[in-house]
């Protein structure tokens, strides 16, 4: 299971209406190592009023490899009347035993964003 959350740190208050993807990576070491790494899209969806995700795996069984979330956050950053530096964040970690439960958070705040694995 991967899970994620986004913490707007700036305003002390959840990440509302953040659009956020997960990918796949689907090229290995063993390809063309000039390549820039291709993803495949495997889930998507907005972040809620909690500013999670909840089920957006919708029941899809998890591979190992190496995954990216990516958040859009130029919309939510305008909204919300912040200067927007960065349009977006994409974390890229690796999943070697998929029955594990990996949490991925976002703190964000208009000059930089964190992340960690949380349980």
């Amino acid at each position: 299971m991967i899970s994620t959350h986004v913490l707007d740190t700036a305003k002390g208050a959840p990440g509302v209406g953040i659009h956020v993807s997960l990918s796949i990576q689907s090229n290995t070491s063993s390809d063309d190592n000039d390549a820039a790494p291709v993803f495949t899209p495997v889930a998507s969806g907005t972040t809620n009023d909690d500013g999670r995700l909840p089920d957006w795996l919708d029941g899809k069984t998890l591979n190992p490899g190496t995954y990216r979330i990516h958040f859009d956050l130029e919309d939510y950053l305008t909204q919300n009347r912040q200067p927007v530096f960065y349009p977006h964040a994409d974390i890229v970690f690796v999943v070697a035993d998929p029955a594990q439960h990996f949490h991925i958070p976002l703190l964000l705040s208009p000059y930089g964003y964190s992340t960690y694995r949380g349980s």
